[in-house]
């Protein structure tokens, strides 16, 4: 089986992983489920949860708070009724489903993590000598390899978002594995917000369950995001 917690586990032993693609995979490990950040407060010890149920939990917590939002200023219902926990952690028997979702996520991190344009070649061949040296299979560094070594593409993110709730989950993969504090980071955000179709009140809820700041309103849809840098 295809070990998802394993590569973000291994990425965080990494000491030099501070501003490099691999940033969001080891701070969902350490910094945000173990030191007391976003994530940390909704799901505690990665170790116990692991990391899709993390992001799952998030989405889901953001998911029902801004349906009471909506309850509570008497926006219209379409009568659906709310989505399951399942939706956003499959269950232990769906083996294949979560493995495919953590894939999902991972790539939507490391996708994110490229977003400041900020990885050249040298940063990368660093991050791939490393990735020789963890205990990983060699399909699992092989996954890797091929998304750090990929342009960024944020078709390609959203294209794996095959329901609403999987939509959720990737944004907040997305947000955890930054820190958005740059023009670059914001705008790449907004425009996968839109490309995902995601409700605004939802996005806010998702920062809120995160700990990060809620966005300001988009002044126009951000359809045509072009990203920094080819990498």
């Amino acid at each position: 089986m295809f070990n998802i917690d394993g590569i973000i586990k291994a990425l965080q032993t990494d000491p030099n992983t501070q501003r490099t693609a691999m940033t969001g995979a080891a701070g969902l490990a350490a910094g945000m489920l173990l030191s007391g950040g976003g994530l940390g407060k909704l799901v505690g010890n990665v170790a116990k949860v692991g990391a899709v149920a993390a992001v799952g939990g998030l989405a889901y917590s953001a998911w029902q708070q801004h349906q009471k939002n909506q309850q509570q200023a008497g926006a219209a219902s379409d009568g659906a009724p709310p989505p399951a926990r399942d939706a956003f952690v499959p269950p232990p028997q769906a083996a294949y489903q979560s493995e495919e979702l953590g894939k999902t996520l991972v790539r939507a991190m490391i996708a994110a993590a490229k977003a400041d344009g900020q990885i050249d070649a040298e940063e990368k061949e660093r991050i791939f000598k490393r990735l020789e040296t963890m205990p990983l299979s060699s399909e699992e560094k092989a996954f890797v390899f091929d998304e750090l070594a990929s342009p960024l593409d944020i078709d390609a993110v959203v294209a794996r978002a095959d329901t609403p709730e999987h939509a959720s989950e990737i944004y907040a993969a997305s947000l955890v594995a930054m820190t958005p504090d740059s023009a670059a980071e914001r705008t790449y955000l907004e425009a996968l917000a839109f490309k995902l179709k995601l409700p605004a009140g939802l996005v806010a809820e998702i920062h809120r369950q995160a700990g990060h700041e809620v966005p300001a309103p988009a002044a126009s849809p951000a359809a045509s995001y072009v990203p920094t840098s080819s990498v």
